[in-house]
């Protein structure tokens, strides 16, 4: 199979992220933070390591401030529920995943107002866009690094400057450039960053996290056990155990943390060049191919390994079923579970197909891609 399927999760993973989980499972398979025997201390410092590691990749002072969950979506609810109150106002972009933008529907619904600012298919949010939408009660901006059907990426930058001149929280979702694209919270006045492990950061699904700045302190999306402070009835205060309820998924943990060492091993700037490669490549070829519709950034404008395209006269779930039964192209059709970004692009009714790269993809798979394409796209291809 060519595994163009990427932005939903990576695939395949470094060899040291499959050794790490069995090795956990098989060596260090206990409940972390809950016993004092051998194993559970192993499996306390898998944790405890991963921490450090995803703190020092992101550039978080306090190791303590990431909070593991099972996915990027479990953090975005607990950042946005945890401290989003009636009255508040929050920002966010016409190109977010559902992840963003249900939880802000539901917290709408208990009085929150949401502004969701137009956003340029082919720059993103301009800096003083968002500026100009702050009001006296605005809370939050919450943004996807990058888009996850198009691959447009924000100016997190000029925004974070912005949120911080103006005391606003800044929640950035980097689902989509995590692992791929450098992050640095302190650099980029990020306050709440989301991640998922199991996309560019090259982890097990079941992996995700949040870091929230030292001095925020969020309501719970959920209580339970955590290890510590067993004899009080309320959740600890104090940050991970406040938000991490039950068992932690230690293998994917540790998995996870392998991923990030790989990372660092082959340089991020490196993976980066490469998507940037094929990416284009990609583009290019795309764009050379009658019938074929491109959507979102030129191939000129720097962009995350995500694309999109249309064929004229065919449905995208008949284009990415034929890709992948004809040519063994693995693709995702669909609206992307990102309706508000189909929307902006003028293809909320059907979707698109989306090709999206990864680290372990070839040059060749693209040019194979770019062949299957092209004979689905010719009139006598049934």
């Amino acid at each position: 199979m060519i595994y163009f399927d990427n932005a939903a999760t990576t695939w395949p993973k470094p060899e040291c992220v499959y050794e790490a989980v069995d090795q956990c499972l098989r060596n260090k398979g206990a409940n972390p933070s809950r016993s004092g025997h051998f194993m559970a201390l192993l499996a306390g410092q898998i944790v405890l390591n991963a921490r450090v590691q995803i703190a020092e990749f992101f550039n978080i002072s306090d190791p303590l401030q990431v909070v593991f969950t099972p996915n990027a979506t479990e953090a975005l609810n607990i950042g946005l529920k945890g401290l989003l109150k009636p009255g508040d106002h929050v920002l966010t972009s016409s190109l977010e995943h559902n992840a963003v933008t249900r939880p802000l529907e539901k917290l709408r619904s208990q009085g929150v107002e949401v502004t969701k600012l137009p956003t340029s298919v082919q720059e993103g949010l301009y800096p003083e866009q968002v500026a100009a939408a702050i009001q006296n009660n605005t809370k939050l901006i919450v943004l996807s690094h990058a888009s996850n059907v198009m691959g447009l990426i924000q100016p997190i930058g000029e925004i974070g400057r912005i949120a911080g001149e103006k005391g606003v929280l800044f929640m950035v979702d980097s689902a989509q450039t995590a692992g791929s694209m450098p992050i640095d919270v302190q650099a980029m006045g990020i306050d709440l960053l989301v991640f998922a492990g199991h996309k560019g950061l090259l982890g097990p699904q079941g992996t995700g996290g949040l870091y929230l700045r030292e001095d925020l302190r969020l309501d719970t999306l959920k209580e339970g056990g955590t290890g510590a402070n067993s004899e009080e009835p309320f959740q600890p205060e104090e940050s991970p155990e406040r938000y991490e309820s039950g068992t932690l998924n230690t293998p994917g943990i540790a998995g996870l943390g392998a991923g990030i060492e790989f990372i660092k091993q082959e340089g991020i700037e490196k993976i980066r060049e490469k998507e940037r490669t094929l990416t284009r490549q990609l583009m290019l070829g795309l764009s050379a191919i009658p019938g074929v519709i491109l959507y979102g950034p030129d191939p000129s404008v720097e962009r995350a390994p995500v694309v999109s395209i249309n064929l004229e006269g065919r449905e995208p779930s008949e284009v990415s079923y034929l890709l992948d039964k004809l040519y063994g192209i693995a693709s995702r059709p669909g609206l992307h579970c990102a309706p508000d970004a189909h929307k902006t692009l003028g293809t909320f009714q059907q979707g698109t197909v989306r090709l999206s790269l990864g680290y372990f993809n070839t040059s060749q798979e693209v040019e194979e891609c770019l062949d299957a394409v092209a004979g689905l796209s010719s009139p006598n291809k049934k």
